[in-house]
């Protein structure tokens, strides 16, 4: 129970810092939001055409949520790596808290300000024209996988930002998050690429999460991918958990120190 105390005061904490941000607002949620105003008013009637029977907006909102959350969780990187070298997390260990409520409150702050981003993406998406077809039970998947992956990407970031030298590195690694999202079926079919980008647009793991969040919104059920979604959001937890606790134990000595 200490634990769990210590965890959510340190959640609280950076729930704080991240609600006084307002360049981590601008970047998490209205970014996501321009993007898609951007392809629904200005490209959606050039890509819309390749989409087949599914409005463009219901195409490409599942993508523009996965990108809120790459865009959302840099900052998770970039708030610990700060922490680090201002000394903070050197402090926190002199105090009677629990050792791992340090690296899970701010896993546990990104995840519910991911969340609450996604959902303000997805309200400008109702405004906009989307209009899911799912019933409840392929809600609570969508919320379901969406928290899983979430937090997934959460202890990569947890991961990267204890590596990182300086708190401007510790982001760095979300480009390539978003890169994944553009080589995915995000935006246009995987069948409208080139066959070389194809094969690999269809074998990462962005699509697997991106197709099945499209297909539990606009048919009501979890798809092909919901297999491989599953495997690897499970497995980035617990291959990013794992390495982020055991650099986090090895950093401790030297952090307390400091």
């Amino acid at each position: 129970m200490r634990a769990l105390t210590d965890m959510w005061t340190m959640t609280k904490r950076s729930l704080r810092h991240t609600t006084r941000s307002l360049d981590t607002i601008i970047t998490v949620v209205l970014t996501p939001i321009a993007l898609l105003l951007l392809f629904v008013y200005v490209f959606g009637d050039a890509l819309g055409a390749q989409t087949g029977s599914i409005e463009y907006v219901d195409f490409i909102t599942p993508g523009l949520i996965v990108m809120s959350v790459g865009s959302g969780i840099a900052y998770a990187a970039l708030r610990l790596s700060m922490d680090l070298q201002k000394g903070i997390i050197g402090r926190f260990r002199t105090m009677p808290v629990a050792p791992s409520s340090v690296l899970s409150g701010q896993a546990m702050s990104s995840t519910l300000s991911n969340m609450f981003s996604s959902a303000l993406v997805l309200g400008v998406a109702f405004l906009v024209g989307f209009r899911p077809v799912g019933d409840v039970v392929a809600w609570l998947w969508f919320i379901g996988l969406l928290a899983l992956f979430t937090l997934a990407t959460t202890w990569m970031a947890m991961f990267f930002g204890l590596l990182a030298k300086s708190p401007e590195g510790a982001g760095g690694f979300a480009y390539i998050l978003l890169l994944l999202v553009f080589l995915s079926p995000s935006f246009v079919p995987t069948e409208t690429m080139s066959p070389w980008l194809q094969g690999f647009a269809e074998n990462q793991p962005i699509t697997a999460i991106v197709e099945t969040m499209r297909s539990l919104l606009t048919q009501g059920t979890p798809g092909d991918y919901a297999g491989a979604a599953l495997a690897w959001s499970l497995g980035i937890l617990v291959v990013f958990y794992a390495l982020s606790l055991s650099i986090y134990r090895r950093r401790e000595p030297a952090v307390a120190a400091g």
